[in-house]
């Protein structure tokens, strides 16, 4: 009996030993086969970084361009606005040079008298409109010549007092609208 229990106890230790070289082996196989596993989903966590990160990067410069393109918009909408009228205004430049050319006319009865002086009331008035709207007159007269504001048609020796490189006739008045010039000036230079 006491070899049936010897025998059994080696059996049981024996079976026990083969059962523990069974788990140690499965063991195995499963910290390979994890380990094949987090690599697998490590590469994708990485994979799915690299995605997000390019996403992020496209939203980033979408938005930078939506912004650049609001700025934009609204300097070009500003910039309208500023010169609104520009057309309209170098529309009414002529007409404003004939009411000038006919202020100009002698007139001896009392009819001309009272149409020249219906036509400066007109005159006045279309001034006061333009410069409501920020149109003005260019100063050339007895100024330094400024090609950015004078069209110089003639020159002429200088005289007398003037000085050189100095508008002495203007030929047809210059506007500006603001800042921008709608019309330079037609001037004579003295030279």
């Amino acid at each position: 009996m006491a070899e049936d229990k010897a025998a059994k106890q080696t059996g049981k230790e024996a079976k026990h030993q083969s059962k523990n070289a069974a788990s140690e082996k499965n063991d195995q196989f499963d910290a390979k086969e994890l380990q094949t596993q987090v690599t697998k989903l490590e590469s994708q966590v990485k994979d799915l970084q690299q995605q997000l990160d390019e996403k992020d990067d496209k939203y980033l410069r979408a938005e930078a361009e939506i912004q650049n393109m609001t700025t934009h918009f609204k300097k070009e909408r500003a910039q309208l606005l500023k010169y609104d009228g520009q057309d309209l205004a170098k529309s009414v430049l002529p007409v404003l040079d004939n009411l000038k050319r006919a202020l100009t006319i002698e007139v001896h009865d009392e009819n001309g008298q009272q149409l020249k002086k219906g036509i400066q009331m007109v005159h006045d008035h279309l001034i006061s409109a333009l410069k409501d709207h920020g149109i003005t007159e260019i100063d050339a007269d007895g100024k330094p010549f400024d090609p950015t504001l004078h069209q110089a048609v003639q020159t002429v020796p200088v005289e007398g007092d003037q000085k050189a490189e100095t508008v002495v006739k203007v030929l047809q008045a210059g506007y500006q609208l603001k800042d921008r010039v709608l019309r330079p000036a037609m001037v004579v230079v003295a030279q």
